[in-house]
């Protein structure tokens, strides 16, 4: 029987987080495993995740719009997903239970080209990639994590939680995370809806960009051209998607080959 594994979101036809997995299985000798797109809208996340241990998943990747409302329906969330209060990870297991992990965190500190520890930060964006992301800097030793939302209480209330600093601008700091959906669709402009223009990321020691695409975004480019170093939103999907493979698996995963897969997805 094939035991099948996915990642719910809405949109996420652009998701290559079947290549990369696919090939995962494949390399460790795991044939008789799939992964899949499952696109789910909000109102249908709930039914949906409940009915995929009878359909014979294994587990899941979560990602927009759905990673703090997945943890809701995990009757075993980790405690690093309950402290961010959102999951990128379930895992269904024989007993019934949903476990919730977010594997968003690790593998930002991992991707990083230096330690965050006593560095400064500002996170934009409010939902659930942000709040890992904040959650992950903060438990590293980051002297201070800003938060900039275009909903100003959306970045309030994540201050509040995870005691990081809500902003109304940005101001220069040693890194800068992007964690909105600006410039997932290639036709649009990240700056446009963004507090930092494309000159401005020279205030910045390094840029990351969650939002991942067939090529880079206008933030990426941008900050490329101005000689500030980049962990792209590519880099990202395959160290947390390479964490997520070995809670589903309990193999180690084969984070080259799957780095491969997703330069030629």
């Amino acid at each position: 029987m094939t035991t099948r594994l996915g990642v719910v979101g809405w949109p996420v036809a652009h998701s290559r987080s079947p290549a990369i997995q696919n090939a995962a299985l494949a390399a460790v000798g795991l044939s008789d495993w799939r992964y899949q797109l499952l696109p789910t809208p909000p109102e249908l996340l709930a039914e949906t995740v409940l009915a995929l241990p009878q359909a014979g998943f294994r587990g899941v990747n979560v990602t927009i719009p759905h990673k703090e409302a997945a943890l809701a329906l995990a009757t075993d969330p980790t405690h690093r997903a309950r402290a961010i209060g959102a999951a990128n990870t379930l895992i269904f297991d024989a007993d019934g239970r949903i476990v919730a992990d977010n594997t968003d965190a690790p593998a930002l500190i991992a991707a990083l080209p230096f330690a965050p520890a006593e560095r400064t930060a500002l996170v934009l964006g409010a939902g659930g990639s942000a709040r890992a992301a904040a959650w992950a800097l903060v438990h590293a030793g980051a002297r201070e994590v800003r938060v900039w939302n275009r909903n100003p209480e959306r970045a309030d209330a994540l201050s509040q939680e995870l005691g990081v600093v809500a902003v109304s601008g940005a101001d220069p700091a040693d890194l800068l995370v992007h964690c909105t959906a600006s410039g997932l669709d290639p036709a649009d402009d990240a700056f446009k809806t963004l507090p930092v223009d494309a000159d401005d990321l020279t205030e910045y020691e390094c840029v990351v960009d969650l939002v991942y695409r067939h090529t880079e975004t206008s933030l990426v480019q941008a900050a490329r051209a101005h000689g500030v170093r980049v962990v792209d939103g590519r880099e990202l999907l395959v160290r947390q998607g390479a964490l997520s493979f070995e809670l589903f698996t309990g193999r180690a995963a084969p984070i080259d080959l799957m780095r491969r897969a997703v330069d030629v997805a």
